[in-house]
Formats: C-alpha cells, sequence, structure tokens
C-alpha cells in the first residue's frame, strides 16, 4: 500500500496485515517484531472484530520499525 498519495508507487509504503481465524491472535511483541521485519516507515495490522448489526468491523494497530 501506498500512503499519502492518489498515484501508485509512490507516497510511503506501508505494510498491510489482516489477522483473523483460529489462532491469530498475535501481541504486541509480536506485531512490532513483524513491522521491524518489514522496515517499513509503517506496518498496519487489521484485527476483525464482532459486530452486532452483521457487518465487519476491524481494530486496526500502526506500528513503525521502533514502536507502536
Amino acid at each position: 500500500m501506498d500512503a499519502f498519495t492518489n498515484s501508485p508507487f509512490c507516497g510511503n509504503p506501508a505494510a498491510v496485515c489482516l489477522l483473523g481465524g483460529e489462532g491469530a491472535e498475535k501481541d504486541e511483541r509480536w506485531m512490532k517484531s513483524v513491522a521491524k521485519e518489514f522496515n517499513l516507515s509503517q506496518t498496519a495490522f487489521l484485527i476483525p472484530e464482532s459486530d452486532v448489526s452483521g457487518g465487519r468491523r476491524f481494530h486496526l494497530r500502526w506500528f513503525t520499525p521502533m514502536a507502536e
């Protein structure tokens, strides 16, 4: 994903990780390690949440290689 631009292959690159399925719960230390491995300015983790309206909702957490 390219952040802060409307043009492909421009702007700041960002990794996006969609977590889900059984055993997909990851702790903060794991997410920091993944962000450090990607070594991009931002890594986003989308975590599915239950939604009473029947739609899909996600919790979003952003990490840099150094911190959340």
